[in-house]
């Protein structure tokens, strides 16, 4: 049975990755609300794994602090636990992460196929220069869950694998210039 031939009534696991400021985050939390549907944030499950309010700014360089390759490996292994959980109720769940490696998407697809479920990679993405603005505006703004920054970024950058791996009827890819209501429209034609 191709990946994601399933029955009408099984659970999907939306996944929205992509680099630190393309709106992944954004939208997820859009498509949730739309959907009625639990969201799991990356950010957020790091952050209540530290034990540190979600708000709190974490300005860590890249790779240490709360965002080792060890304390990352635990937050995605805590996203999968709870989107596992979801599924394994029969409800539909969103997981919201950067997902820059291909293993790491690899155990998604994995837990889905276990789950006879659905799974669709939403992988959010827009000139470098309206993420630099998004940036900029977040760190003006004391809600912001995520500690994205430049020098951050550019270290994703060149470890980011490109999905090479995910089939067309797995990856959507959008640019996240376009409005809300537009994307929102777009993942209407394209997602169940």
């Amino acid at each position: 049975m191709p990946l994601n031939a399933h029955d009408k009534n099984s659970p999907v696991l939306y996944v929205f990755f992509g680099m630190i400021a393309t709106g992944k985050s954004t939208l997820a939390q859009v498509w949730a609300s739309h959907k009625q549907l639990r969201c799991y944030n990356s950010d957020w499950i790091r952050k209540e794994m530290a034990g540190i309010n979600p708000a709190e700014s974490r300005r860590e360089s890249a790779d240490s602090g709360i965002y080792t390759k060890e304390f990352s490996q635990k937050t995605y292994k805590t996203l999968l636990e709870k989107a596992e959980a979801s599924l394994k109720q029969g409800d539909s769940v969103i997981v919201d992460a950067s997902y820059q490696y291909a293993n790491d998407r690899q155990d998604v697809r994995e837990l889905a196929k276990d789950l006879n479920s659905q799974v669709y990679f939403i992988l959010c993405q827009c000139p470098e220069a309206e993420m630099k603005r998004r940036m900029n505006l977040r760190e003006k703004d004391p809600a912001a869950v995520s500690d994205g920054r430049w020098e951050i970024y550019l270290k994703q950058k060149k470890r980011f694998q490109a999905p090479d791996e995910l089939s067309d009827s797995e990856l959507i890819i959008l640019d996240t210039q376009a409005s809300l209501e537009e994307l929102l429209k777009k993942l209407e034609k394209k997602l169940p």
